[in-house]
């Protein structure tokens, strides 16, 4: 029976977790910084689900999220030292951009997220800080 309602209606497994410990970063292949911060991961034995920053940029509820833990700062989301940042123009345009704007140009554009973007119940990170990542989840 139960398996009927699932093919009715679809279970979107990134909203749905069977574990909650599960640590989910986005990485891009070419960044050094994510790949210390996952082979971090790695070395610590924390499970995590690695999804490709470019290719699919964090949802808008993820970047809410986010947001809400560096206290609304908008910046903080943004790759500033990016090409597309600067093609952009977003140096000048970003503080008087609306939070719906800058949110919506980050899920469209992997490129302008910080990254590694980490995701999980007690702790949330952009970029890479060994000794941040250490007492939140060592």
């Amino acid at each position: 029976m139960l398996e009927k309602a699932f093919k009715k209606f679809p279970v979107f497994p990134e909203l749905i977790s069977t574990n909650q410990t599960m640590k989910k970063i986005y990485t891009y292949k070419n960044c050094g910084t994510c790949r210390k911060a996952t082979q971090w991961l790695t070395n610590q034995e924390v499970e995590f689900e690695e999804h490709a920053i470019r290719e699919t940029p964090p949802t808008k509820l993820e970047l809410e999220s986010m947001l809400n833990e560096y206290d609304g700062d908008l910046r903080k989301l943004f790759n500033t030292s990016g090409m597309d940042y600067r093609a952009l123009g977003l140096k000048d345009k970003l503080p008087t951009m609306s939070k719906k704007q800058a949110l919506k140009l980050l899920t469209q554009n992997g490129n302008l997220v910080k990254r590694p973007f980490l995701l999980s119940d007690s702790f949330k990170a952009v970029g890479f800080r060994e000794s941040d990542w250490a007492e939140a989840l060592g």
